[in-house]
């Protein structure tokens, strides 16, 4: 085996271990190890990296930039038990990363997605239950995509509405309590789903018709046919709003209401924060887009501020 393979081991254990999952990362390397193997290659240098990054030569300058971005991290790593190794620079296939711009959902297009799941086709009855729930609990908790879907039975207290997050980004576990609406809907959900599927294949809270935990890909391609039928994307649309769009959702109108309820926002950001999983307060300002509406409750906050602080 050689070194550089060793150290590729080493290197994806460590930041596994860190809570960093590195799938597609992890297999983006193992293809430029066997890259550097078969040019011979025993040590990182900035001309194999970028050989490796740059192929094939149709791929967009963001792939590219992403899989020198990766190397440059390995090779950081190797830089300490290897002088040899060369880290290549930051800038060397500099590319920005144009943000997509998120839709904030109107109460009427989310219950309208909602109306539209309860009349998905079924066999037992059970995928319009699921998928309606679904889509409602995405809607008032702005959890990740995947994370309703590795809930198991055990994971959600009808009891007292709280639900537990286990092995989330970066490996974090977090609680997320939910409003008594919603509990009431998850505790309808599950007495429906146990009469319609008595015996489970999966101990997963949402449940395919098969008995088995929904995938993220079926809910994806669910939801886009969804979105298309009730007019939130045109037929054919590759793009469009998305699942993620509904933590947007949930970050705005949170401190839309905070403006309008005379909270400090500043002071109460990290509450939000933590519900929503963030690891530092920075990544929630990545949700938090400038809405008319928010701009306005904020404009109104200054200026309140500043008059009662004139002379």
């Amino acid at each position: 085996m050689s070194t550089l393979r060793i150290s590729l081991i080493e290197y994806l254990g460590v930041r596994r271990a860190l809570g960093v999952k590195l799938r597609e990362p992890g297999r983006m390397l193992q293809r430029f190890v066997d890259f550097a193997e078969r040019a011979g290659a025993t040590y990182i240098t900035t001309e194999l990296a970028l050989q490796w990054a740059t192929q094939p030569e149709s791929t967009q300058a963001a792939q590219w930039a992403n899989r020198l971005g990766m190397v440059r991290r390995f090779a950081q790593y190797c830089s300490a038990t290897d002088p040899r190794t060369v880290v290549p620079p930051p800038d060397l296939l500099p590319y920005r990363q144009a943000r997509s711009s998120p839709y904030i959902y109107r109460d009427e297009e989310v219950t309208r997605l909602i109306l539209a799941a309860r009349h998905l086709p079924s066999i037992i009855g059970l995928r319009p239950l699921t998928y309606s729930t679904l889509f409602g609990l995405y809607a008032v908790t702005g959890m990740r995509t995947n994370e309703p879907l590795q809930l198991d039975r055990d994971a959600v207290d009808l009891a007292s509405g709280v639900l537990t997050i286990h092995g989330a980004k970066f490996g974090k576990s977090r609680y997320v309590p939910v409003h008594p609406s919603t509990q009431r809907a998850l505790q309808r959900y599950a007495t429906c789903r146990d009469r319609l599927c008595p015996n489970p294949q999966s101990p997963s809270f949402f449940l395919s018709e098969r008995g088995t935990r929904l995938t993220e890909w079926s809910v994806r391609y669910t939801f886009v046919n969804l979105s298309r039928q009730i007019g939130l994307r045109q037929p054919g649309d590759s793009r469009g709003p998305r699942l993620l769009d509904f933590r947007h959702r949930l970050a705005i109108n949170t401190l839309i209401g905070w403006y309008r309820r005379g909270i400090d926002v500043e002071k109460h950001l990290p509450e939000l924060s933590t519900y929503l999983g963030h690891t530092h307060i920075s990544d929630t300002y990545w949700y938090l887009t400038a809405t008319p509406q928010l701009l306005r409750q904020a404009l109104r906050r200054v200026e309140g501020g500043t008059r009662g602080h004139r002379p």
